[in-house]
């Protein structure tokens, strides 16, 4: 008995070739090439529209969510990208053309035919002919040079707005400082207008250094008269200074001496270091060990020895003794 296997139905039939011919087989053949054909006729008419011009073989910004997607191709048996990409750019139903128009593919189509008796008529409409994608592919080169073109338009634009408002701004800039720099008529005080501004100390801002003194050209008054600061004095300390007046910083400076010729530590010592680090490590035991509470200050002489009682934390060895009999009466005389 001879065994065929379907690839298209995912299964081994026993009754030979004679499957190709059943119910089953003749359905699942429709639906897979119904959706080939939709997907098809679908990129044939963006390849029409592009060549007619009405924006069919236009170009999008790539979105990997909308043109990553792909198309599955049962001729071939693989699934095939649906859109094409060139840099930052998407070419809907380019990379389809380019697989249903090339010979590859048209090799496999006419196998597929043969193997899975398909009509003959509807060959046709699962390929796509080789002069047809040619022209669709000199309007997407059309497109993609209008595009390119569009943008390099809209930078220039966009370089021409910033001189534009960087120029704007030069003039209202130089406008506010000629208004600034021009002087004041002397001919005799304003009966009504508002009090003058008093005058600034110019001699000492000059001494001052920094940004604002290193400029070129008039000064940069940026404050209306009656809300210019006001200028306090030098706020010298006594024989100390920061690093902003020239002073040496902390970290560079000699330790200090202390009156009897040792210098200042600063943070404890490294003795006091390895004490509280003994600690943290005590702090992990279990508070009712064995000994936590001894008494370490309690004094005891040359000629003692131990009476071998209990553990004990306080006093005496022999007293240990004396407390557990008293304890152990204690509990005799709750039962």
């Amino acid at each position: 008995m001879a065994v065929h296997y379907c690839a298209l139905c995912r299964r081994s039939s026993f009754s030979g070739r004679r499957h190709l011919y059943s119910a089953a087989h003749r359905r699942r053949l429709r639906e897979a090439l119904g959706r080939l054909q939709e997907e098809v006729a679908a990129a044939r008419a963006a390849a029409a529209g592009g060549e007619e011009g009405d924006g069919g073989a236009a170009v999008r910004r790539y979105d990997p969510a909308e043109h990553d997607r792909r198309v599955w191709c049962p001729c071939c048996g693989r699934g095939v990208r649906r859109d094409g990409r060139r840099g930052p750019l998407a070419l809907p139903r380019a990379a389809l053309l380019q697989h249903l128009a090339g010979p590859e593919h048209r090799r496999e189509t006419a196998r597929f035919w043969r193997e899975h008796r398909a009509e003959a008529a509807l060959r046709e409409q699962c390929v796509v002919p080789a002069e047809e994608y040619e022209r669709y592919a000199r309007a997407l080169e059309r497109a993609v040079a209008a595009h390119q073109r569009r943008e390099e338009e809209r930078i220039r634009q966009i370089a021409a707005d910033i001189r534009e408002a960087e120029r704007r701004q030069r003039e209202t800039v130089w406008a506010a400082l000629q208004l600034q720099t021009e002087p004041e008529p002397r001919a005799g005080p304003a009966p009504y207008g508002p009090p003058a501004a008093p005058e600034r100390d110019t001699s000492h801002d000059a001494e001052q250094p920094g940004p604002s003194r290193m400029q070129t050209g008039p000064d940069l008054n940026w404050m209306e008269p009656s809300q210019a600061l006001t200028f306090i004095g030098h706020q010298d300390t006594e024989g100390k200074g920061n690093v902003h007046t020239g002073a040496k910083p902390p970290w560079l400076m000699e330790e200090e001496e202390e009156e009897d010729g040792s210098k200042q530590l600063i943070g404890p010592s490294y003795e006091e270091f390895l004490k509280q680090k003994e600690k943290q490590k005590l702090k992990k035991l279990p508070p009712e060990r064995v000994g936590a509470n001894f008494d370490h200050t309690s004094q005891t002489g040359d000629g003692w020895l131990p009476s071998f009682g209990r553990v004990w934390n306080h006093g005496r060895r022999w007293q240990s003794r004396r407390q557990f009999r008293t304890e152990l009466g204690e509990k005799k005389k709750k039962r």
